[in-house]
Formats: structure tokens, sequence, C-alpha cells
């Protein structure tokens, strides 16, 4: 074959969109777009956002449908940031026909994005989730009856060098250079600040410091011990016999809030969702009867508290035991009750099997959302601003359930190897069915002086013709 060179091609004045090249993340999306057509997407949400908009006054503007799918495409892209999510919108063509874009069409960027973000509110964005809960309803993917909850730090976009005092507005150097100064030091070095601030004690403390730029952030030590600032994100999923681990609600709170301050919240807020999805009676139909009836948590969320409040809420509650040594129940008979009936429960083989699916599916959700999906690592300031984000993103998650029904996979990455999972298939059936092969060597010349090739091939249990692949 001749070496090809470069040479000056002239660009062709007009192309057929038959003739544009396709990948296999079309047809992926292709079915995700039928889905989201076909339970009313694009009405529901203009419907939605209609108050957000003027009639007549403005500049164009990114339409409701176009701007949740373009955050939906941050958990199917796994695209941490709205700058990175609109520029891979505007260099792909399989995500510029998913949003809705032609290709001679300017796509929306960045500052867009995020202004559409900041003009509707979090309820708008909190309804869209509950939703795409519906759609798993209707698709026979929800159950909403047992419920288990866990937390994940999320690391904020702030830097812990740039902390402030909330008193005094100073920052962490300044407040060394102060403290040597009242030690006598008039102008300390880098190793006199070095050296006091290594005698002190509690120095991250979120009472006494905060970040100027992003106040809701707290310190906090991060799943692999460093310690930012960052952000706690709990989830609720779907538990119930023949549920597949939909995330039922995503609660954003401050990384340093406790798990037992956060868990009832966080409940409400998942009996809510399923309380909307409930209204419609398609989708009624195919949940069960009691909604968030069984909380599956782990001993991080054991409290007197917590257990009385679950009761109080009629919740079963499947919450691990940590080892405490005897207790004392003088004047706490509704605390001794909850606590007893609680470990009861846990110590039952149900408990046990509801633990294992909770640590499949929570974990699960976390690891699809937030390493795969790429929120581990926030790229916006302020709590609202993040948990809007986070809530279309999970309900990507969400809808992945779905498509991985339809298709079997659910993300246009997994799509793209379905065709060589099918083709292995193909040929491991096409072996099965006309009996293994293996190579066998065989003599020039038989005695009836009959001529067989040197290398022929026979029928033998276990070999297969090629190495790999099939």
């Amino acid at each position: 074959m001749a070496m090809g060179k470069k040479k000056p091609r002239q660009q062709p004045l007009f192309v057929a969109a038959v003739d544009l090249p396709r990948t296999p993340g079309h047809p992926f999306y292709e079915c995700l777009n039928e889905i989201l057509a076909t339970h009313g997407f694009d009405a529901f949400v203009e419907q939605l956002a209609a108050p957000f908009y003027d009639e007549v006054l403005g500049r164009p503007s990114l339409e409701p449908g176009r701007y949740f799918r373009m955050l939906l495409l941050g958990y199917f892209e796994g695209i941490d940031s709205e700058r990175g999510i609109a520029w891979r919108t505007a260099d792909s063509l399989s995500l510029r026909a998913f949003i809705g874009y032609t290709v001679g069409e300017a796509t929306a960027d960045h500052s867009t994005l995020s202004r559409t973000r900041r003009l509707m509110d979090l309820e708008t964005h909190q309804q869209v989730f509950a939703w795409v809960l519906g759609v798993l309803a209707q698709e026979q993917l929800l159950r909403g009856q047992t419920v288990g909850v866990d937390g994940t730090t999320l690391e904020a976009n702030a830097a812990l060098k740039s902390i402030v005092r909330r008193d005094t507005k100073e920052t962490y150097d300044e407040f060394l250079t102060r403290l040597a100064q009242a030690s006598g030091i008039a102008t300390p070095t880098r190793e006199d600040l070095a050296r006091i601030d290594r005698k002190r004690k509690k120095k991250g403390s979120n009472k006494e410091w905060e970040h100027p730029y992003d106040p809701d952030a707290r310190i906090a030590k991060m799943k692999d011990g460093r310690t930012h600032l960052a952000y706690k994100a709990e989830h609720a999923v779907d538990l119930g016999e023949g549920a597949y681990g939909a995330v039922l609600a995503v609660n954003l709170e401050a990384a340093d809030q406790g798990d037992t301050s956060t868990l009832v919240r966080t409940l409400e807020a998942a009996q809510e969702n399923l309380q909307t999805v409930a209204q419609d009676p398609r989708a009624a139909a195919q949940m069960d009867a009691q909604l968030v009836a069984e909380a599956v948590t782990d001993k991080g969320y054991h409290s007197n508290a917590t257990l009385v409040e679950l009761a109080e809420m009629t919740v079963r509650s499947y919450v691990c035991e940590p080892q405490r040594g005897g207790r004392k129940w003088e004047g706490k008979a509704a605390a001794q009750a909850a606590v007893y009936a609680n470990r009861r429960r846990t110590r039952g083989a149900r408990s046990k099997r509801l633990m294992r699916r909770r640590g499949e599916y929570v974990e699960r959700s976390f690891a699809h959302n937030y390493d795969t999906g790429g929120m581990r690592r926030l790229h916006l300031k302020g709590k609202d601003n993040i948990h809007k984000r986070l809530l279309v993103h999970v309900g990507g998650f969400n809808l992945s359930l779905v498509m991985r029904k339809i298709t079997g996979k659910g993300t246009p990455r997994g799509f793209q190897g379905l065709l060589l999972h099918l083709f292995t298939l193909l040929c491991t059936w096409w072996m099965l069915a006309i009996g293994p092969w293996r190579p066998v060597a065989t003599s020039r010349h038989h005695r009836d002086d009959s001529v067989t090739p040197l290398r022929g091939y026979q029928p033998s249990v276990g070999m297969w013709p090629f190495a790999t692949g099939c």
C-alpha cells in the first residue's frame, strides 16, 4: 500500500444530513428521546417553567427541554462542569441531535446554561426529578415501600487555604501572624508560623472558619482521608422486593451535619416524591400500597432520638446497632421501646437480606453518579445551585434504569460495546450448534495412498477455533 500524503483539500459546499457520520451514541440517544417524547417531557417542563420566562421581551432563551437535556448529559457523558457540557454539545453530532440542535444551529454556551439554572428555582428541579420517578413507576421499576439511606461527601469548589475567620474575616496567615506577634515575635517567619500552628488544637473548626465565596461549604474529612471543604449528599434508594435501585430522593446537606440529624429530612423528601408520583393512577397501580414504610441504614444513623422519630412516623427501622455496652433507661420508656424493637428486627434473616441489598444498590448509586458520573468534584458554589444540578444529574441515573431495561445498557459508552457483546454471543451459539473443533496434524500419505492436508481439523470436545473473542 502506497503512503498517502497531505494535500490541500476543498471543503464541499453542501453535505446531506444522511451522509453525516453516525456513532453508537446516536441510537442510544434516539431511544432516550423516544422515552421522553412518549411521556410528554417537553410539554411538562415548558408548562412547569413558564412563570420564569417573559412572553415578549428579552433575548432568545434556552428552551426548558433543551436546558434539562443538557444537564442530563452530565450523567450520561460523565461531564462534571457546565462549561464542559456546553463544549461537548457543540462538538458532538449525536449530542446535538439529542438536545434538538440542527447541524448549522449555534448551541448554547455555558453562561446561558448557568443563567437558566439560576433563573429556575429549586422546586422546579425537584418536580422534574419527581417526573422521572413517575416514568420509572409506569415502567414497573419502582416499589417505594423499603428505603435504604446513606450519605457521601462531595468536594466543594473552594480551596481550603482561602478560608477566613467568621468573626474578624482574617485569612489563615493573617490570624497566625497576629498570634505570633502577640507571643512576642515582631516579624514572624514561615517557620515561626508553622511552629505556632503545629501547637494549636482544633485548627479547622467550622464554628470559627468559613469560605468567603462559598459559605455553605464545610471543612470535612473525605472518604480517602484527605481534608477538604465539602458537602454531604444523602440518597434514599428503593430496596423493596422487585425494585431496581432507583434513587427516591437526593438531599444535599452541610458536610458537618451528622447522619442522625439528616435521616428524617431525607425520608420525608422521599415520601413527598412518592406521593407526587402516586397521584397518577397508572403509576400508583405499579407501586406498593405503603410508601416509605421501612428504613434500612448503617450504624452511623443509630440514636435514641432517631429511632423515636421513625417510630412516630410509623416507619419500621432496620438500623445496625453499635456496641455501646450496658444502657440505662430510667425515664426513657419511648426510647427503650424503639431501640428494643429495632434490635429485634435487625437480628432476623430479612434484615440481613435488606442490608445486603442496601450495600449493593446504595453504593452503586454513589459510584454511577459521582465517580463515573463526574460529580465527586463540584464546579458550582452555593447549596441551592449544587442541589439543582444534583437533582437532574441523579434523575439521569434513574432514566438509565429505564434504558437498561429497554436496550440492556444504561449509558452510551456501555451501548457502544453492545454490538461486540452480541457478536460474541452469536459466535458462542454458532460453535455450540456445530460442535467445537481442534487442530490435528496428520501424515501426508495414508496406507491407502490418499493425499490429505498436513494440517486439518476434526471435531473434538473442549477446543475452540480462536483463543479469545468468542
